[in-house]
């Protein structure tokens, strides 16, 4: 039988088993989708199925509307997050979401991650902000699509106050409070890998602010030495592209 986007399947399956490779989705507590942005079609991770029994046949096809496309099983209960983070952000090729242990403990305690240190910095332009809570009228609505708006509107908020502050290209992941992380990138791997990265920020984090409470934001003037290293055109990280 012919699928479409066989391409993106694939990619999209690869993205979600690397959550589960590293540690970041137990069972089936996490997700990632990649979007064709020339036919506007989403390839997503089927809600409720086991990793170890993925496989690409499997994945939902939904279009920007959440309509389904393609797929017999029902797509991720996230799935009106991630097609309103792709309608808010037509630069952004992937979504991922999991429930990793640090980066969740952060939600849970609804807190904004810092930036402490240069392992952030190398990813990140500045914190990764936390969104508030949703009120009641939003969680008996369209939860899932209320809490990506909550995402937009959080980027948007912290835009409108400083010149400095994380937007969704600097800093492409999010807190949610109470909940779980999202991230996003290019592509549904680079989703993945943003989501790790993450992860890690949160636990280098915990663990620095266990040895000292009040470890103060890394001035910044180093953060944006290493921000700059590795991204933008002036970027020296890594090996010329021919």
């Amino acid at each position: 039988m012919t699928m479409l986007l066989p391409d993106l399947r694939h990619q999209v399956l690869a993205a979600n088993l690397e959550l589960h490779r590293r540690g970041l989705a137990l069972y089936t507590w996490g997700n990632v989708s990649g979007i064709d942005r020339a036919s506007g079609m989403v390839v997503i991770k089927p809600s409720g199925v086991p990793y170890e029994e993925l496989t690409a046949a499997q994945l939902v096809v939904v279009d920007l509307t959440d309509r389904i496309v393609e797929g017999t099983l029902r797509p991720s209960s996230d799935t009106r997050t991630h097609t309103a983070l792709y309608r808010a952000w037509p630069d952004i090729g992937g979504v991922a979401h999991a429930h990793a242990p640090h980066a969740t403990a952060w939600c849970q305690a609804r807190r904004a991650l810092p930036c402490l240190g240069t392992t952030h910095a190398d990813h990140c332009r500045g914190p990764v902000p936390c969104t508030g809570l949703l009120d009641a009228a939003a969680v008996a609505g369209d939860y899932e699509a209320a809490t990506g708006a909550q995402i937009i509107a959080t980027f948007a908020a912290a835009g409108a106050t400083a010149a400095d502050a994380p937007d969704h290209r600097t800093t492409p992941m999010v807190l949610l409070a109470g909940h779980a992380p999202f991230a996003w990138g290019g592509s549904a791997m680079e989703a993945a890998y943003h989501a790790v990265v993450l992860e890690e920020m949160a636990r280098i984090s915990a663990l620095t602010l266990a040895l000292d409470p009040q470890a103060a934001p890394l001035p910044a003037a180093i953060a944006d030495k290493h921000y700059f290293r590795k991204h933008g055109a002036l970027a020296t990280y890594g090996q010329p592209r021919t």
